[in-house]
């Protein structure tokens, strides 16, 4: 077995402060979430992403895919969210074993009301700490590591603002 590659001190220093940022900020949107909105943040993701769709629509691999999460803690999530009625799975009848994710009249209420409170806090827990140089650093340190790391990441978003 090769000798691990040690991370040196500025990459050790570094690491940390990513893992405590990391926590800090998750830690700080969860709690908004659930004090304000009764949610983790997994089920807004999910509302938001359904949202950002053409008629508020995804299949369900698709969803997936967006939120970077398993299937089977998708079909969980999205379980707990038509239990609430924010929102509604239908199948696909050219697809017997596909299904769509619907963002409901409820849910686009739902998360129309949680917004502002999430980017609040989203503002207070990141940007309000950077330099607008910084905010262009943070976006294309985070989309390297999504890229490198297997995960998904549209740039045209931000080279279109």
């Amino acid at each position: 077995m090769a000798e691990p590659r040690w991370l040196n001190d500025k990459e050790q220093q570094a690491w940390r402060a990513f893992i405590a940022a990391q926590r800090v900020v998750n830690g700080r949107i969860e709690q908004q979430l659930q004090r304000d909105a009764g949610m983790p943040h997994t089920y807004f993701e999910i509302l938001v992403r359904l949202s950002d769709a053409t008629d508020g629509r995804l299949r369900m691999s698709e969803l997936a895919v967006a939120t970077l999460g398993s299937r089977s803690r998708l079909s969980h999530a999205v379980n707990r969210l038509e239990q609430v009625g924010w929102v509604r799975r239908e199948g696909i009848t050219s697809d017997r074993r596909g299904q769509v994710a619907i963002l409901t009249e409820a849910g686009r209420e739902k998360l129309k009301e949680t917004a502002p409170g999430h980017v609040e806090t989203v503002r207070a827990a990141v940007f309000d700490a950077l330099t607008d140089e910084q905010v262009e650093q943070l976006h294309d340190i985070c989309a390297a590591l999504a890229r490198h790391s297997g995960g998904t990441y549209d740039s045209a978003a931000w080279e279109s603002s």
